[in-house]
């Protein structure tokens, strides 16, 4: 916290309440550095320099101090860079190294930096906060200004909840909200406070706030990608084996969340060609069969030799759905999340650390969607007339399956999309509910604030890269919308909320630079999905795994909900508790409830996105 504008003692009070609703993010250890107004408080998990790396750290003057969340996967080449040019270290943590880094170049540092990383310097000569956040986000950064001007920042909202900031829902963000499954940055929930951006870095001081962008993703335009014909597959290979390497520096025990899918696969293997003992992998199964990917993960554990644990979830062992939700502190609709926070749960149990294929999709272009605008082009060769009064009739009155990413499902999105514009149709694959939708989701009264299509937040991300090929600007918008907003916010909370890290090697900047600017047409061939990646790891799968179709992390929500949970979303979707809402209209909702357990139509995503909004809404009325 800073008081601009007040020297009084910033207090000590408010940052022991701020901390202690941060004790799941650091179990390890805790420290707080007060100097006039401002005021530093951090929570630690202890990775690196179990002993000697107690935040907040200064340099030799105690001129500045820092509070870092994350890891720098480099620091002791910077260490080595530092030293040479006179710094002195009393510690071995990788958080000293950002300091000193910090006195030898000011605001530049963050150029050096190889890592995840959410930090905040009090510089005291300067008087002035230096905030920076990592490239693709894996961190998070919170902040806020009260009604006196103070400057609040946090790894959660949660703990800026316990200052004056005025606690207002964004009411344009839980609109947003219901189209994308998440509030996208850089709003939250809540009107006044904001998500620092990834690669940008925050100066704050009696002056105001500068905000700067220090990074992004390469985009070429279409045709001057890089034209040698080659082979790439070693050189990937060198560069996921050099993340890794580096990624798996760590003082304490290390693991890897394992599906059945390429890129956790990819990770484990080479992780356990490093580990001089067996590697722990961990797995979560379910016990409908379309959803379950234990066999395949057993599978592949057995061929790399890891020590593997996996449990099979039933939904009373989910527990407390609204304890989960709470976690996020805003509506959060990827019940990928309950997997996600159970497997993190058992890991925690035996290591501090896991890596994860995160990522890999939007850098490699894994998802569906990403040559779903190849089918489209194709079948709008079809004349008109046959694709509206045959094809799509046949393909509508397809019957509802409950199955994982079921055909009926694929089929109907793809035909109601089909015509649509390329940037439009993209959005359309990931919408839940579109704006005709939410004309019905949403009371009159909410809807009389007046909103914006909130296709705008794709659009803006087209609009940076309308030169490039069709596979690259997807490839773009994914990694600054759904990876940023929904994958790296899912996995960051479920699992620090278990005290464990999560690192992500697929997103090591220097990887992802390299895979940007290699042709679309090696990054996915044909309608096959991750065919540079596929033919890279050759040697380290066995084929039936590299050949896998995409499946994902999700559990069967479709028959829980008509089942074991129907009893809980009966509740949740009365008409009385959805009309206290305020915002979401009951005979609207009632229906989609009524239409999934009759078995007219799967509408879980939908039904799942009501009920986190009704929840958090309860919590935080208009």
């Amino acid at each position: 916290m800073f008081s601009i504008g007040d020297s009084s003692p910033a207090s000590m009070k408010l940052l022991q309440e701020m901390n202690r609703t941060m004790v799941h993010r650091g179990p390890d250890d805790e420290g707080y550095h007060i100097d006039g107004p401002v005021g530093l408080a951090m929570r630690r998990l202890s990775i690196i320099d179990l002993e000697g790396g107690h935040q907040p750290l200064s340099n030799e003057d105690s001129s500045i101090w820092i509070v870092f969340n994350g890891e720098i996967y480099n620091y002791l080449e910077l260490r080595t860079h530092l030293v040479k040019r006179g710094h002195t270290f009393r510690t071995d943590s990788d958080t000293e190294a950002l300091v000193h880094l910090y006195e030898e170049y000011g605001d530049k540092c963050v150029s050096f930096l190889n890592g995840m990383f959410a930090f905040a310097i009090w510089d005291s000569r300067n008087k002035r906060i230096f905030v920076a956040r990592d490239r693709m986000g894996i961190k998070p950064f919170f902040y806020c200004f009260d009604a006196r001007g103070n400057f609040y920042f946090a790894s959660e909202i949660k703990a800026l909840l316990k200052t004056s900031v005025d606690r207002s829902p964004n009411l344009q963000a839980l609109y947003d909200y219901s189209s994308l499954m998440y509030t996208p940055t850089p709003d939250t929930a809540f009107k006044a406070i904001i998500k620092l951006e990834p690669a940008s870095t925050l100066m704050c001081s009696s002056e105001g706030l500068i905000k700067k962008s220090y990074w992004d993703i390469p985009t070429p335009a279409a045709g001057e990608e890089e034209r040698q014909k080659r082979s790439y597959e070693e050189e990937i290979v060198a560069l996921i084996e050099t993340a890794v390497r580096r990624q798996m520096v760590s003082d304490v025990p290390i693991g890897a969340l394992l599906s059945a899918g390429l890129d956790s696969t990819t990770i484990s293997a080479v992780m356990a060609r490093r580990l001089q003992i067996p590697l722990k992998t961990f797995t979560i199964g379910f016990r409908h069969k379309s959803y379950d990917e234990s066999d395949e993960a057993r599978f592949v554990a057995s061929q790399i030799g890891s020590e593997h644990f996996e449990k099979i979830v039933d939904p009373f062992m989910v527990g407390s759905i609204e304890d989960l939700l709470a976690i996020f502190d805003e509506p959060f609709a990827d019940y990928s999340a309950i997997p996600t926070f159970l497997v993190s749960k058992i890991a925690s149990q035996m290591v501090r650390v896991v890596l994860t294929g995160d990522g890999g999709d939007e850098v490699f272009a894994g998802y569906p969607t990403h040559y779903a605008f190849k089918v489209s082009r194709i079948f709008r060769l079809i004349p008109g007339w046959i694709r509206r009064n045959l094809i799509n009739r046949i393909v509508l009155s397809l019957p509802a399956s409950f199955e994982r990413i079921s055909f009926d499902y694929k089929a109907k999105r793809f035909v109601t999309g089909a015509d649509l514009p390329f940037e439009r149709g993209h959005y359309w694959w990931k919408v839940i509910f579109d704006e005709r939708d939410k004309g019905r989701l949403f009371t009159k009264d909410f809807l009389s604030n007046g909103f914006q299509d909130s296709f705008r937040i794709f659009d803006k991300y087209f609009d940076r890269v309308r030169k490039c090929h069709p596979l690259n600007q997807v490839l773009y918008v994914d990694a600054k919308t759904f990876l940023l907003d929904d994958n790296l916010t899912k996995v960051d909370r479920m699992t620090m909320a278990n005290s464990l890290e999560a690192r992500v090697p697929f997103l090591d900047h220097e990887l992802v630079e390299r895979i940007a600017v290699i042709p679309p047409g090696v990054k996915s061939r044909g309608f096959q999905t991750k065919s540079l990646l596929r033919n890279a790891v050759k040697l380290l799968l066995p084929a039936s795994i590299r050949q896998g179709r995409k499946r994902g992390f999700t559990p069967p929500l479709p028959f829980w909900i008509k089942n074991e949970l129907k009893d809980f979303f009966g509740e949740v979707f009365s008409r009385e508790r959805l009309a206290k809402s305020g915002v979401v209209d009951p005979d609207y909702c009632k229906n989609l409830l009524d239409e999934h357990l009759n078995g007219v139509r799967d509408n879980n995503r939908q039904i799942w996105t009501v009920m986190s909004l009704v929840l958090w809404l309860e919590k935080h009325p208009l």
